[in-house]
């Protein structure tokens, strides 16, 4: 009897619950929805009742039917950057979002260097953090989403979170890379900014990504690709994607930011595959095949062993990713890692460089800071190897080849003959040229030369604006590690 009466009160409850139309939690109050776009609003009502949506800035009336499981959704033009609107949502009772921005929405993904808070870790600060803080009152226009980690075995419809104003108490647990990427480009733009990210630290890419699209990546290997390298759910293949991304890509945004690859030294030689397979995955999701990707090349740190490989190998395949991603781009880090952290201070920089690339790339504001320098060529004559790069600013003619921007010793390279021995080099520049000349009194005969290509390095390389030259090898000696 107990038992019919329980399962008697539980219909009564759950068709109590379809009479009230509910919202998935990334749209709410203070959410900033992504401008002169058509955005999706969605959520469940009673299964065939009609839904309207009524948004302030234009009062047009948007309806639709929702499913016999109740889901519906609506597709709602919005306007120019904006606001604070609000939103009359309806299937017989009435529920209105408030305090709603149009401007720039932007997903800020990645592991623990993406989750770092602005106030930082414990005994790990985010440098100039409090300053930071005391001013989140002046940017009102930023609000932000925080997914916390949700791994799931299945795709999940909806996640815990809110979205909040810029305040002291809301950006001191913020990402802070992403923070301050969307407080420049709200600094440039002068529109609101919607920042949202689901993060997770010491986890792969492959969770990341379904299962599926792991499979579809060719030329990997597949068994590490499903191999968890540490003992916790969130680490198993597509446990991420369906807890953190699955209940977001119907949110419209503008593009991604991505900090994550430290967790992936064991199958680094596949790591630009996967990224390529995640982006295009996202963009499919997010049905907007072109969505940019701006992603940060890992920072030094000594991981295994500070003259070892295994963090530069990895950057190596983030460059090489470049290569199979359209509409991308990367920013250096060469020069703020740190010896003793993993999750470096010196964010600002970051969020920065990955904003100024944003506002050139996607916003084709000009004057920003170009991209790092990169090595274009190296040519080996006798004792000495020349090297040219590409990425030198042209502009001004005192910065054509000027790279050190210190005028000091040039740090960080090293040279190898044919015993395939490294030692370190001197290196110079040739004035008034995008040259330079790397030697070594212990390789008479060079054969190849290598740049910051340690997990940690003094590597001082950088231009005129204060762009780091990026880490490079001319050669593939893979049985060296």
């Amino acid at each position: 009897m107990k038992r019919v009466i329980w399962l008697v009160l539980s219909v009564c409850m759950a068709l109590a619950s379809w009479g009230k139309i509910r919202l998935p939690s990334i749209l709410g109050d203070n959410m900033v929805l992504q401008r002169a776009d058509t955005v999706n609003i969605w959520g469940w009502a009673t299964p065939s009742q009609n839904v309207t949506v009524k948004p302030s800035w234009d009062n047009r009336i948007y309806t639709t039917k929702a499913k016999n499981n109740g889901k519906w959704l609506l597709r709602v033009q919005t306007p120019e950057a904006g606001g604070p609107y609000q939103i009359d949502i309806s299937d017989g009772e009435l529920l209105t979002l408030k305090d709603i921005l149009i401007g720039e929405v932007w997903i800020c993904s990645g592991q623990s260097n993406m989750e770092m808070p602005v106030h930082g870790f414990y005994g790990q600060p985010v440098a100039g953090s409090l300053e930071e803080i005391v001013e989140a009152n002046q940017y009102p226009d930023i609000h932000m989403f925080t997914l916390p980690p949700t791994p799931a075995a299945e795709p999940q419809d909806d996640c815990r979170g809110s979205w909040l104003k810029s305040t002291p108490e809301s950006v001191r647990d913020f990402s802070a890379v992403g923070y301050f990427f969307g407080k420049n480009l709200n600094k440039v733009m002068n529109i609101p900014i919607g920042l949202i990210t689901p993060n997770c630290g010491g986890i792969a890419i492959e969770p990341w990504m379904t299962a599926e699209a792991i499979r579809e990546t060719a030329s990997i290997n597949q068994k590490l690709a499903f191999t968890p390298q540490v003992q916790t759910e969130a680490a198993n293949a597509s446990y991420l994607f369906n807890g953190m991304i699955a209940p977001i890509c119907n949110f419209t945004s503008r593009g991604f930011i991505w900090y994550q690859g430290e967790s992936n030294q064991h199958n680094y030689f596949d790591y630009d595959k996967l990224l390529a397979s995640m982006v295009n995955l996202w963009r499919k999701e997010w049905k907007n095949e072109d969505m940019p990707f701006y992603y940060v090349q890992l920072a030094p740190f000594p991981y295994d062993g500070a003259e070892r490989i295994s963090l530069p190998l990895v950057i190596e395949a983030q460059y090489k990713a470049l290569w199979h991603i359209p509409n991308a781009g990367i920013v250096a880090t060469t020069d703020l890692g740190h010896p003793a952290c993993i999750h470096p201070p010196r964010k600002k920089e970051i969020g920065q460089r990955l904003a100024a690339l944003a506002l050139r790339k996607t916003y084709q504001i000009n004057g920003l800071l170009p991209d790092a320098p990169m090595i274009d060529k190296v040519i080996f004559e006798g004792n000495r190897a020349v090297l040219t790069f590409k990425g030198v600013p042209d502009y001004s003619p005192a910065a054509v080849g000027s790279l050190d921007f210190y005028g000091g010793e040039l740090r960080g390279f090293e040279i190898a003959g044919e015993d395939r021995r490294f030692y370190p080099a001197k290196a110079s520049l040739i004035q008034g040229q995008n040259r330079m000349v790397v030697t070594s009194e212990k390789v008479s005969r060079p054969v190849a030369v290598r740049y910051a290509f340690k997990n940690y390095h003094d590597a001082n390389v950088m231009t005129t604006e204060g762009q780091p030259l990026v880490p490079f090898r001319t050669d593939h000696w893979d049985d060296v590690y």
